[in-house]
């Protein structure tokens, strides 16, 4: 695996792909790397003929009381990790080349409506801050298609439509959400849970799986449902931003003949936020 640090670099290796009719698949992430990660790799693989992947903390998408500054840095680790998965270029940028007008206010990509839904409600700039720096890294990398993670699911809705409001010639799909053996989610933030945090950690998920359960049965009182699993999140000890049911498509609330549903929740566990989603 080859790794570069500066535009020139990258660029100089992907022409070199595109002369040679190659398809360019890519897998963006922050680092920290774990198995949900690499699952986004070697799928990515599977549709393209070489993989780039980039290791990138982006500081637009961090709230000044975020974890911006603490945020794990494990780019040796990372490294090892992407080579045994057959990434072909791992992009490692510094802020400077991503963002050189430091100091200044930085053009933003805003996607109305998607970015100010659920967790938009309480991280306000994240969302803008991830598809501006989706954006350059597409005009960076150039790829055929990029593969995002379904536990940040509204993440991937606001990229689609980004992608389609942009007239970006990109694919984007979807990677299954990978989870521990007691159905907690993959993330990097995990690594913030104690020991006895992590042991009630997997309670977000079940509660999903117990809303899912009754809207199957029958219940589409949503409101109600929702009501249920917030107040039993804060019974084990979670500070849930939110538990909605809504539109896979769009994340709208839902009408009666909706039937294509997705379920999302956000909760805090000590210094970890947690999210997770399911399908109905």
């Amino acid at each position: 695996m080859q790794t570069v640090h500066g535009i020139d670099e990258l660029r100089a290796v992907v022409a070199d792909w595109r002369q040679a009719g190659l398809r360019v698949g890519f897998v963006p992430t922050m680092g920290n790397l774990h198995a949900g990660h690499l699952s986004l790799m070697t799928q990515c693989g599977g549709l393209a003929d070489k993989v780039v992947a980039s290791v990138f903390v982006n500081p637009l998408q961090f709230a000044p009381d975020e974890d911006y500054d603490s945020y794990p840095r494990t780019l040796a680790a990372d490294s090892a990790l992407l080579a045994g998965v057959g990434v072909d270029l791992l992009f490692a940028p510094p802020a400077s080349a991503i963002y050189p007008r430091q100091g200044e206010e930085s053009t933003r990509i805003h996607v109305p409506e998607l970015e100010s839904e659920l967790c938009g409600q309480f991280r306000p700039t994240f969302f803008s801050g991830v598809a501006t720096v989706v954006n350059l890294l597409f005009n960076l990398v150039q790829p055929d298609i990029a593969v995002f993670g379904e536990k940040d699911y509204q993440q991937l809705l606001v990229l689609r439509r980004m992608v389609a409001d942009l007239h970006m010639p990109v694919e984007l799909v979807g990677g299954a959400i990978v989870r521990e053996p007691d159905g907690l989610a993959m993330s990097s933030r995990n690594a913030y849970l104690s020991d006895a945090e992590r042991r009630n950690a997997p309670a977000l998920h079940q509660a999903l799986q117990q809303a899912a359960a009754d809207i199957r049965a029958g219940d589409h009182d949503y409101a109600a449902i929702a009501a249920r699993a917030m107040q039993g999140l804060q019974a084990a000890g979670f500070r849930p931003d939110y538990f909605s049911v809504r539109r896979a498509a769009d994340l709208r609330a839902p009408g009666a003949a909706d039937q294509d549903l997705r379920l999302l929740a956000a909760a805090w566990l000590g210094k970890a936020r947690l999210i997770d989603n399911i399908a109905i």
